[in-house]
């Protein structure tokens, strides 16, 4: 049974703040359009307004200190890096998993988006030298433990920033990695709302299957559920 997994901890300094509300909403829009069997479940620090139906695992302490090298005001996620850790399995349960990030609105079947047979598959078609992001990601549990294993708190971060690569986690993922990953592009229905969407006045592609809003914009802002009914439709 694949594992749906999310993240919600609180990062002080960053720009959005994430609630129980948002993880509800996302495992609401998972069971709509994933019609396969799956658990859905939130690694968090804080388990309020988070509906019981949804398996909390507490999360861990590992680089919780660590900030992006980038700066306050933009996320640090190295603890998600976890997650390509051998022992992963014995956190979820489970064998295979995806992640999502909470900022995301799903709007079609992603039954060809997950029912993929590949070791490891991310999202990667958002900044040129950023080769993958870190808002999608599927995976066999330890199919690419080096990326967890060779992360070091202090060199890793510098030698990403020297790199020019733009990120935390996933600046990590794929300075270790390099280009050659399965990924998913716009091809596969897989859209930013920042780089794909805004431009073209915030309209939903008739192909889309999913949305991040990776940026200054989150879905539940005015700016977009405001203006975009497609966001008024499925972001609940």
């Amino acid at each position: 049974m694949l594992k749906v997994i999310c993240f919600k901890w609180q990062q002080y300094g960053y720009r959005s703040a994430f609630d129980g509300e948002h993880v509800n909403v996302l495992r609401n829009m998972v069971k709509r359009n994933y019609p396969h069997p799956h658990e859905f479940i939130c690694i968090t620090d804080n388990r309020s307004n988070i509906d019981k139906s949804i398996r909390c695992i507490d999360i861990w302490d590992d680089y919780s200190l660590l900030r992006s090298p980038h700066g306050e005001a933009y996320p640090s996620c190295y603890r998600r890096l976890k997650m390509f850790s051998k022992e992963f399995g014995k956190i979820i349960g489970g064998n295979r998993f995806v992640c999502l990030d909470l900022d995301t609105v799903i709007v079609g079947d992603m039954s060809p988006i997950w029912n993929r047979e590949e070791d490891f598959v991310i999202w990667g078609d958002t900044h040129p030298k950023t080769l993958y992001n870190g808002s999608m990601q599927m995976m066999t549990v330890g199919a690419r433990s080096h990326v967890w294993e060779k992360f070091d708190p202090i060199e890793s971060p510098i030698q990403t920033r020297k790199a020019k690569i733009m990120g935390s986690d996933q600046a990590w993922i794929s300075y270790v990695l390099g280009p050659g990953e399965a990924k998913w592009t716009q091809a596969d229905g897989v859209y930013s709302y920042r780089m794909h969407l805004r431009q073209n006045g915030g309209s939903l592609p008739k192909d889309a299957r999913i949305v991040f809003f990776h940026g200054n914009v989150d879905p539940w802002d005015y700016e977009a559920r405001g203006k975009h009914d497609w966001i008024m439709q499925n972001w609940r």
